[in-house]
């Protein structure tokens, strides 16, 4: 954090490189501050230094943005833990008969609280909406002892939940503006281009290389919101994390190197000690572990086998990490190549090892006393006709 100020003085003027101290300790040299500088400008001459991965101007403004809504959800989350720990010291138990403690019916009944209103049946009257029990069961669960304190607490929690919930409406209509098209300034669109004329060699080198035009952030929208798992609110993180552009990166494994969501490379004398994930972007990889999530619910596709199939020797922790990974992987190459995503399916697994499944069921069926014969499908129904 402290190098911030001082790129952002000298970016516009200098080419400034930011290294990893990670890096300058393989290099051997003497210590203290000055020597320091001094063997880090020589390493500087001789190009031993190894430039970090730093994001455009904008992407790091789009950065602070979607960070900053990740901290005042997780700001609203407690304090909606708050607003249900003072209830409980109420005795009012709204969370178990009401789908969301912060719904339409659950505000009015709060409201009311707030003002004054210590009838249960009248409080029960504003349960309106997705209510889970019948009006008695809400009646007894609003019957408690609110006191003028509780009053206030609850007044005091609404207040700030109804401000954090305003925050986040502003930082993400900032975020939506930086993701939509840029409007075309009004009667440009219809005047002619002046291009300056290019000489003869400028022109002939620029045909004989293909030009690529640069990915756009609704495209990359558009590219990763395909893949299972990803909502918008995840694919505009990640964007923002590793940027459009994924040249910086030399492969895939560099990039899941650099977040820190690949397997770790300990190993001593042949035998491999430790395989604990190192440390990387933070941001990238809660956001990679929340898809993971979503993609493991999901119907009839590949991720979703995938963690079955890691989580059933593994655990579902480690199998959501594989999962994170293979989505990071899937992201690099749909940017890099700019091609749709296609699911391999659910069944991917099983017909790349159709001959150990086969095996394994068999050899389970056996065990129960079973004599099995495997026939294709095809000749199965001819002889049942």
């Amino acid at each position: 954090m402290y190098w911030r100020p001082i790129y952002n003085l000298l970016e516009g003027d200098f080419e400034v490189l930011l290294v990893n101290t990670h890096h300058l300790k393989a290099v051997p040299g003497r210590k203290t501050d000055v020597k320091d500088a001094e063997w880090i400008a020589e390493l500087l001459s001789h190009g031993l230094l190894l430039a970090s991965f730093i994001p455009s101007a904008p992407q790091r403004e789009l950065r602070e943005l979607t960070r900053y809504r990740t901290s005042l959800v997780e700001e609203r989350t407690r304090e909606v833990n708050r607003l249900q720990k003072t209830l409980e010291d109420t005795n009012l138990k709204l969370g178990d008969v009401v789908s969301d403690v912060l719904g339409k019916a659950s505000r009015l009944i709060l409201q009311a609280i707030v003002e004054g209103e210590t009838d249960a049946r009248r409080l029960a009257s504003f349960a309106v909406g997705r209510v889970r029990a019948d009006p008695q069961t809400v009646e007894r669960a609003l019957t408690g002892k609110v006191t003028t304190h509780h009053r206030f607490m609850l007044s005091q929690h609404l207040t700030l939940i109804e401000n954090l919930d305003e925050a986040i409406r502003r930082v993400e209509e900032g975020i939506a503006r930086r993701f939509s098209p840029p409007e075309p300034p009004g009667g440009e669109e219809n005047q002619p281009q002046l291009v300056p004329a290019a000489a003869p060699s400028e022109v002939e080198s620029a045909s004989s290389k293909p030009l690529s035009k640069p990915l756009s952030w609704q495209e990359a929208v558009q590219i990763i919101d395909q893949v299972t798992g990803i909502s918008e609110r995840v694919t505009q993180g990640l964007l923002a994390e590793i940027g459009l552009e994924m040249s910086q990166f030399p492969s895939a494994k560099h990039l899941a190197s650099w977040v820190g969501i690949c397997p770790g490379n300990q190993e001593s004398a042949g035998k491999r000690l430790s395989g604990k994930t190192r440390k990387g972007n933070p941001h990238a990889r809660r956001l990679l572990i929340q898809a993971a999530h979503a993609a493991a619910h999901s119907k009839n596709t590949y991720l979703s086998a995938q963690d079955r199939r890691i989580a059933a020797w593994r655990g579902p922790k480690r199998a959501a990490v594989a999962v994170g990974h293979s989505i990071l992987v899937i992201i690099y190459h749909l940017l890099r190549d700019r091609t749709p995503y296609q699911d391999l399916g659910g069944n991917y697994f099983d017909e790349h090892d159709r001959q150990m499944v086969q095996k394994h069921l068999v050899r389970r069926l056996e065990r129960l006393g079973y004599q099995v014969e495997l026939q294709p499908r095809a000749e199965v129904g001819s002889l049942l006709a």
